[in-house]
């Protein structure tokens, strides 16, 4: 890009931020309409609840912002390219996402989107392209390289269904071939697909992998959506509960994901999860313990209910056996029983916590809704933790920024 062009770019940084979403809405309904086959690639619930519009219209504004310097954005880069391997998305797809976001920056900007507005968008959305393109080839090309490793859609049957909680089960899924598979870091998820008859469309979503690393199987463990209205990814999720069956087949992608357990921890670790924001967690935990980690281990978790609480058996075994891990945790309705246990009632609070490991390289895993994570996130920072060691899980497109 020339200098001319990236100062074009960031001239149009007040216009993407006053009307960013208002561009990507466009952008999507321009493409669907033109390739209606995509939207068995893209997620349509987030479609609906408008989350995917605004994610691209926040990651549009980023790289406007950083032109001049878009290597800052690689950690960014990182996590979208994980996603987008996940869905075994191509470099050819970003030709056809380009050629419609640039006829709708012309459609929605209308006289204001000049020719060389339009020449330096072209230009900055190929170098976009190339960066994101080249770095997910580097991730295809680790999977295959690993043992047992692949890319694109696998098929897998369901060995087990195991129910850990009133709302959550957990699904054995291992290769429809009889094959090994490669093992995932702990924190990483795999891409499921599904044909949700309802749609006419193939979609796919991203589940934690809660199993502990294996060549034998993935474990992913599902919350059932409750109501009566129910967008597209509640009716995924409802689907492997009520409609998967042991034996059933379903294709999947290799392990993917930038919330990763680092393998040289030498200091205290700390689990923040809300919900069914443990999944990712519990292969975290299992691995440590396998590896008899020395250094204190903090778990905070909280949810509900004991009823919605998932793995607490299990839990409260690896506490009992390993004197370097402890609990605490948060009900929004404990019982007596409960509270006598040690549950605190209300939502997950550090304040509450007088002893949380603030020891140098002490690493910190969130993992919850959106709100969960700003908050504690929050609360860390409050605490005098630093933002770099704070890593986080959002489920969904990434809209937290934070760090």
């Amino acid at each position: 890009m020339t200098s001319e062009q990236k100062q074009l770019i960031s001239a149009t940084v007040p216009v993407l931020r006053e009307n960013g979403v208002l561009l990507t809405k466009h952008f999507y309904n321009r493409m669907f309409t033109h390739h209606p086959e995509l939207k068995n690639l893209f997620n349509m619930g987030n479609q609906q609840s408008g989350k995917q519009q605004t994610a691209l219209a926040l990651a549009v504004l980023g790289y406007a912002e950083n032109i001049a310097n878009p290597g800052v954005l690689m950690p960014v880069v990182d996590r979208i390219g994980h996603k987008h391997v996940s869905l075994d998305i191509r470099p050819e797809q970003y030709q056809i996402v380009g050629r419609h976001l640039i006829a709708s920056i012309q459609e929605v900007l209308g006289a204001a989107a000049t020719p060389e507005i339009i020449d330096a968008w072209t230009v900055a959305y190929q170098q976009l392209a190339d960066l994101m393109s080249g770095h997910e080839a580097k991730i295809y090309a680790h999977k295959t390289a690993e043992e047992y490793g692949w890319t694109g859609w696998r098929p897998f049957k369901v060995k087990e269904k195991i129910q850990e909680s009133a709302e959550i089960t957990s699904f054995y899924l291992v290769p429809a071939d009889g094959g090994k598979v490669m093992k995932h870091i702990p924190g990483q998820y795999i891409s499921l697909r599904v044909f949700l008859p309802e749609m006419d469309l193939y979609q796919a979503r991203q589940y934690s992998i809660s199993s502990v690393p294996t060549q034998e199987y993935y474990r992913i463990s599902v919350k059932a959506e409750k109501g009566t209205t129910l967008d597209t990814n509640g009716l995924i999720s409802n689907h492997l509960h009520e409609s998967i069956a042991v034996g059933d087949v379903i294709d999947l992608t290799a392990p993917a994901g930038d919330f990763r357990l680092a393998e040289d921890h030498a200091a205290p670790v700390v689990f923040i999860s809300g919900g069914v924001g443990l999944t990712p967690m519990m292969s975290m935990l299992g691995n440590l313990v396998e590896k008899n980690f020395e250094h204190p281990i903090t778990w905070l978790h909280g949810c509900r209910n004991r009823s919605v609480h998932a793995f607490k058996n299990q839990l409260d075994e690896i506490v009992n056996e390993n004197d370097q891990v402890e609990q605490h945790i948060f009900y929004d309705t404990p019982t007596e029983l409960d509270k006598q246990e040690g549950v605190v009632e209300g939502f997950l609070d550090l304040s509450k916590i007088a002893a949380l490991p603030q020891f140098p390289g002490t690493k910190y895993y969130v993992c919850g809704p959106a709100a969960f994570i700003r908050k504690q996130y929050q609360d860390l920072i409050a605490r005098g933790i630093e933002k770099e060691a704070i890593l986080f899980e959002e489920f969904g497109p990434a809209l937290v920024q934070l760090n």
